[in-house]
């Protein structure tokens, strides 16, 4: 209780305007679906929009709107709330991550893009099987679905618990209005629906960020009381160079493990490439994919300011120690209510902001995953051919249930306590296990399809073992997170109206003995990834020596790296472009296919 006798629940609330502009975000979102779903000139066609525009918007957008919705694709509301707990509770190492991102991003440009821009797949794991067989490229599909599937419930839920938080509102209740916002926006407008509505999402997240921070800059006394009160706690750490691979954050994992995740979700997913193909020249894709690169590593570098931030303004009277939270991603929307709550609109704003992450990354995975399951599956794995309407029919039937299963997930999540964990060390698995098998092709000419298979599988088992490893001793408290040490004293009681014994400083001393427990249980997550895309190329490069390399003479230039084509021999040179011509002729056959499928139906 407040001194005068109010609970400090209610101290700050929505007003009616914070609501108006939160829900001003849903119902924009909800007209960009009607506007792309039924603009004139495709109401008044028969069939009304494409599958093609609906799935790839005819590959013609523009460079800016992409590359804010590749920014969408990867910054959730998870980001948004968890980057600044993650410095608060363990420093500012983590801020290394910006270096990460653009070596990331070279990389992707580099490597990755030129594979994709030259041939042109329709699924980025549509590759796999040009490169190997229709096996791999099954999995490799199924990894991704299964991925983005338990992703679902982490996109919404952590939003939503935010959302209740600042309004008392039912996490069910707002998780399902959105959900339902989401999947109508994407079943009506497909990937130009997506793309526009990351677009003003993301600038609706970034000023909301921005906004939050400057006042919250200004409210605490300048950036000057910040870099003060964030090394009087200890908070600073920003070269660390242990060697230790069980340390949460050094130099070495954020900058090599941030690296390799950065580079396998920006270079091979589904989510990603799915947009870089969406522009019409090679050149335009590689312009989204450096505003990508710069707009997320500033969105990122603000985030960990904001971190600390958040503890230069609690220096003292850390919330978690006093009670005041249960869980660490709820102290950036404490703070906010409480630094910014006063001035109507901004809590709305900034709400908004995370919810439009969260609604930008969900509506990503509808569409991705619908063409993956088109794609992938019907095409590619079951080689069943659909006319047009029957396959919008079909993909369209994917994004409702997909967004049932979110919605659905939303009154599980909350009794099985294992499914956040699980959906994270599944993103982890299906990370390092695809990356490393598309690395494989890419870069080891001789590798072979039983290569790739064998090592796809031992990856996914390595990085599982690791994963699931750390899930469970972290379970059982064998593994603790060494969190820095918060201090909450006397006057800090006495400001929020609540009752303290003593002064505190919270340093954790009574961490549980790790030297017995298993070594790559006790591995920094940060190198799950690393782990699971090494262990592919070795083993797939081993296995594919020892069962017949591939034929170098025969192999078609395009399927490999621009930086790894110095390995073939010069006979190679007369294949070159051999697979996109034997690709153009089979899509030619299944459009012909198509064509005379809708002519005898319309006889």
């Amino acid at each position: 209780m407040t001194s005068d006798g109010t609970s400090t629940k209610y101290l700050y609330h929505f007003e009616i305007v914070d609501y108006v502009v939160f829900a001003s975000m849903l119902v924009l979102s909800a007209l960009t679906g009607l506007y792309f779903g039924c603009r004139s000139k495709y109401c008044k066609s028969k069939e009304d929009q494409t599958l093609s525009e609906y799935l790839t918007g005819n590959r013609n957008l523009k460079p800016f709107p992409v590359a804010l919705s590749l920014i969408a694709s990867y910054v959730s509301g998870v980001t948004i709330l968890g980057t600044p707990s993650e410095v608060y509770n363990f420093g500012t190492q983590y801020w290394f991550i910006v270096i990460a991102i653009w070596i990331s991003g070279l990389v992707v440009s580099v490597v990755y893009l030129p594979v994709f821009l030259k041939l042109q797949v329709s699924s980025s794991y549509e590759y796999l099987e040009l490169r190997f067989n229709r096996v791999v490229r099954t999995i490799a599909s199924v990894f991704f679905v299964l991925d983005e599937v338990m992703f679902l419930p982490i996109v919404i839920y952590v939003p939503s618990l935010a959302f209740n938080q600042v309004t008392g509102i039912d996490i069910h209740l707002i998780g399902t209005i959105v959900a339902v916002v989401c999947v109508f926006y994407t079943f009506l407008g497909g990937l130009k629906a997506v793309v526009w509505t990351d677009s003003w999402q993301v600038i609706a997240m970034f000023i909301s960020v921005i906004v939050v921070v400057i006042l919250g800059t200004v409210s605490i006394g300048g950036p000057s009381v910040i870099i003060h009160l964030t090394s009087k706690g200890g908070r600073f750490q920003f070269f660390n160079f242990s060697p230790s691979l069980y340390e949460r954050y050094s130099v070495f994992s954020v900058v090599i493990g941030g690296f390799t995740y950065w580079t396998c979700f920006n270079s091979v997913n589904q989510t990603m490439v799915q947009r870089y193909l969406s522009l019409p020249t090679p050149r335009q894709s590689k312009m989204a994919l450096l505003l990508f690169t710069i707009g997320v590593s500033v969105f990122v570098w603000v985030c960990c300011y904001t971190g600390i931030l958040v503890y230069a303004s609690y220096y003292g009277c850390d919330p978690s120690a006093m009670g005041r939270i249960k869980a660490d991603d709820q102290i950036l929307p404490l703070f906010v209510m409480e630094t910014v709550g006063h001035l109507r609109g901004v809590p709305g704003l900034f709400i908004a902001g995370v919810f439009g992450a969260a609604l930008s990354s969900l509506s990503v995975i509808l569409n991705s995953t619908a063409q993956v399951f088109l794609e992938d599956f019907v095409y590619g794995c079951l080689r069943i051919q659909l006319n047009e309407r029957t396959g919008k029919i079909l993909v369209k039937t994917v994004v409702l249930v997909l967004g049932s299963v979110a919605v659905a997930f939303l009154y599980v999540v909350e009794h099985l306590g294992g499914v956040l964990p699980l959906a994270s060390a599944l993103s982890s698995i299906a990370a390092g296990t695809t990356c490393g098998v598309f690395t494989l092709g890419m870069l080891v000419p001789w590798s072979n399809s039983k290569g790739a298979v064998v090592g796809a599988i031992s990856g996914a088992v390595m990085s599982g073992i690791v994963s699931f490893g750390q899930q469970y001793v972290a379970a059982a408290k064998l593994v603790v997170p060494h969190k820095l040490s918060v201090i909450a004293e006397d006057w800090c009681y006495d400001k929020y109206g609540m009752e303290a014994s003593r002064n505190q400083t919270v340093i954790p001393e009574d961490y549980p003995d790790e030297s017995h427990i298993f070594p790559l249980f006790r591995l920094s997550f940060l190198w799950i990834t690393p782990v699971g895309v090494l262990t592919v190329l070795i083993v797939g490069s081993l296995v594919s020596l020892l069962t017949g390399r591939r034929n170098l003479k025969t192999l078609d230039p395009d399927l490999i790296s621009p930086v790894a084509q110095w390995m073939l021999p010069a006979e190679a040179q007369q294949y070159a472009g051999s697979t996109s011509k034997k690709f153009a002729r089979a899509r030619e056959a299944m459009e012909n296919e198509r064509m005379m499928t809708i002519s005898s139906i319309s006889n």
